[in-house]
C-alpha cells in the first residue's frame, strides 16, 4: 500500500494590538515561494535565524482563501473521491488557530478554513453526474479530558469512547445530523461554537478551553457504464485545538489553571505519538494516553490523508512557544499515512435506503402488474428505458403516460397503512384471546383448590378410628391408616395383627377384608358388613 506523508504548513499572523503596545519586535519571518519560515533569536540578534522547510508557509499578508486554495483544496477533492481526511491548527494561545479553521464573515476573503470545505462539498455534490451523495455531521468538544456532544440535547453529558473492529474508533451515543446544503451546516457549527467552553486569559479574551472536532461523514453512491452501483465512503474531520499556554503568561488560576493543565497534557500526549511515529525503532505507539490522540489515531499514520496548520505569533516576547510549534510541526512532516479509497463499506446507509426503494417497487410491481418494475430507469429525455426502445422501433406509436411519483408515494403509503391495519387488528385479538385463556385457567385452578379443601374437611370429619384395645396401635391420622376408603378411593388390601380390634364408622359402607397370612388367624370384627 502507497504511504502519504503528512502535509505542514505554517502561518505567522500580524503583531496584535497588545504585542504592538508592549513594544514587541517581529522575529519570525516567512519565505512563501520556498515554503520556509525563519526565526530569529530576541536574546541573541547576532546568530543566524533558525529555519524550518514546510509544504507551506504564509505570512500576514496572505489570506485564509489563499492558504485553503493552496494546501487544503487538494485534500478536500480527495475527501470527494471517497478517501479519509483530516485538518487541523496547532499554535499557542493567540497565535491564530481559530482564524484559521472558523474564521470571519466579512471580508470574505477571510472565511475560514471549516465554511470554505462546506463550500467545496456542497460545489462537487451539485456538479457531479450519476451520483448520489448522503452527507451527515457532527460536532464534539474534549473539555478536561470529558468528550461532549455540542449538537446533542445535553451537551453536558459525558460520552464513551469505543472501538469496532470494521468502524475503529468512534464516539459512543454522538448524534448525527443530516445536512443537505452549506446553510445546514453553518448552522450547526454556530449552534455548536455557542455550547464551547470560552474563558478569558491575559493573552487572549476568548480563549477556547477545549479541542473540538468538527466532522462531515459521507456515503457516495456512483453508476458505472454498466449501470451497477458503487459506494464509497469518506470523512472529513475539521480540529480545532485548544492553544498551548504557560500559566505564567496567561494568569491563569483555579479552574482556568485546571483547564490549561488538562490541554496541555493532552498536547503534550499528541506530540509523544507524533515523536513515536517519526521514531522507527519504536514499537509502542501511546495513542490511549489521551482522548484527542486516540480520536485521532486514524488521522495520524494510519487511513487518512492529513493536513496540520501550525500557527505562531511573531512577537519576540513568544520566542520559546514558536520554537516549540515550528520544531512540533517540522517532526510531524516526517510521518506517514496510508490512505486508501473506502470502497463498498458494509455500514453504508445508502446501501439500506437503495435495499428499501427496491422493496418498495417490487410492491408496486405486484399491485400495478409490472413484470420488470425494479429496472424502471428514467433516461436523459425523461423517459422510461422501455418507452424509449418502443418510440424507436414505433416512431409514430404515442408515448405512455410516465407514472406518477405521487401516484406512487400514496399506493406505498396506502399498502403500509393496510399492513399496519392488519397487524394491529392480529395483535388485538390476541390479546383478547390470551386473557380469555388466563381467565379460564385461574376458574380451573380456584375450583380445583376449592374441591380439594372439601374433600380434605371431609376426610377429617371421617376419620373417627377409635382405639378399641391395648393390642391396637396407636390412633391413626389418616382414613387409610385404618383400612377406612371411600367409594371413590381404589380398594387395596389390609392386614391387621391378631387380636386387633376396628370399628366402622356409620358413613363407611364397607372396608377390606384381611388377608390370609402365616401366623395370623381369624380377625374378630365389631359391627356388620
Amino acid at each position: 500500500m502507497a504511504t502519504e506523508a503528512v502535509k505542514v504548513a505554517v502561518r505567522c499572523r500580524p503583531l496584535s494590538g497588545r504585542e504592538a503596545a508592549l513594544g514587541c519586535r517581529a522575529i519570525v519571518g516567512v519565505d512563501n515561494a520556498r515554503g520556509r519560515c525563519l526565526l530569529r533569536n530576541p536574546s541573541a540578534p547576532a546568530e543566524p535565524p533558525r529555519q524550518f522547510s514546510f509544504d507551506g508557509a504564509f505570512g500576514g499578508e496572505h489570506s485564509t482563501e489563499h492558504i485553503y486554495n493552496e494546501i487544503a483544496y487538494p485534500l478536500v477533492e480527495g475527501v470527494m473521491e471517497g478517501y479519509n481526511g483530516t485538518i487541523f491548527a496547532y499554535g499557542q494561545t493567540g497565535s491564530g488557530k481559530s482564524f484559521t479553521m472558523q474564521g470571519v464573515a466579512d471580508p470574505s476573503s477571510q472565511k475560514g478554513i471549516i465554511p470554505r470545505a462546506f463550500e467545496h462539498i456542497f460545489e462537487s455534490v451539485q456538479c457531479a453526474e450519476n451520483a448520489k451523495f448522503l452527507l451527515r455531521a457532527s460536532y464534539l468538544e474534549i473539555y478536561n479530558e470529558d468528550i461532549r456532544d455540542l449538537l446533542g440535547a445535553d451537551t453536558k453529558q459525558k460520552l464513551e469512547l469505543k472501538e469496532h473492529p470494521e468502524q475503529g474508533v468512534y464516539v459512543k451515543g454522538l448524534s448525527l445530523h443530516a445536512v443537505h446544503n452549506v446553510a445546514q451546516c453553518e448552522q450547526l457549527m454556530d449552534t455548536g461554537r455557542r455550547n464551547r467552553a470560552v474563558a478569558f486569559t491575559l493573552m487572549n479574551k476568548g480563549s477556547l478551553c477545549s479541542h473540538s472536532i468538527f466532522t462531515v461523514s459521507m456515503e457516495i453512491c456512483t453508476l458505472d457504464e454498466r449501470g451497477q452501483d458503487h459506494l464509497r465512503a469518506a470523512k472529513l474531520n475539521l480540529v480545532d485545538l485548544a492553544g498551548s499556554e504557560r500559566q505564567s503568561r496567561t494568569g491563569a488560576t483555579g479552574e482556568r489553571l485546571r483547564e490549561a493543565t488538562k490541554i496541555n497534557l493532552s498536547l503534550s500526549a499528541l506530540g509523544n505519538v507524533i515523536s513515536a511515529l517519526v521514531d522507527g525503532r519504536c514499537r509502542h505507539i501511546p495513542y490511549r494516553d489521551s482522548k484527542l490522540t486516540r480520536l485521532l489515531q486514524d488521522s495520524l499514520g494510519g487511513n487518512t490523508r492529513t493536513l496540520m496548520v501550525a500557527c505562531v505569533s511573531p512577537a519576540g516576547d513568544s520566542y520559546e512557544e514558536s520554537l516549540s510549534t515550528l520544531r512540533y510541526a517540522n517532526r510531524a512532516r516526517n510521518i506517514r499515512n496510508k490512505p486508501c479509497i473506502n470502497e463498498d463499506p458494509k455500514d453504508a446507509l445508502l446501501r439500506e435506503y437503495q435495499e428499501e426503494i427496491k422493496k418498495l417497487k417490487a410492491i408496486l410491481a405486484e399491485q400495478m402488474g409490472m413484470s420488470d418494475f425494479s429496472e424502471i430507469a428514467v433516461n436523459k429525455e425523461g423517459l422510461l428505458p422501455a418507452e424509449a426502445a418502443h418510440l424507436g422501433a414505433n416512431p409514430a406509436s404515442c408515448l405512455k403516460p410516465q407514472v406518477d411519483l405521487e401516484a406512487e408515494k400514496q399506493l406505498i403509503r396506502e399498502e403500509y397503512q393496510e399492513r399496519l391495519a392488519r397487524l394491529q387488528a392480529s395483535y388485538q385479538a390476541e390479546q383478547v384471546s390470551r386473557a380469555r385463556l388466563e381467565k379460564d385457567i385461574s376458574s380451573l385452578r380456584d375450583d380445583f383448590d376449592l374441591k380439594v379443601s372439601v374433600l380434605q374437611d371431609l376426610l377429617r370429619k371421617e376419620a373417627g378410628v377409635e382405639e378399641a384395645g391395648e393390642g391396637c396401635a396407636a390412633k391413626p391420622r389418616f382414613p387409610q391408616e385404618q383400612g377406612l376408603f371411600l367409594q371413590s378411593d381404589l380398594w387395596q388390601p389390609l392386614q391387621l395383627l391378631k387380636g386387633s380390634k376396628c370399628s366402622l364408622a356409620e358413613t363407611v359402607p364397607a372396608f377390606n377384608l384381611p388377608l390370609s397370612t402365616a401366623g395370623a388367624g381369624t380377625l374378630p370384627l365389631l359391627g356388620q358388613i
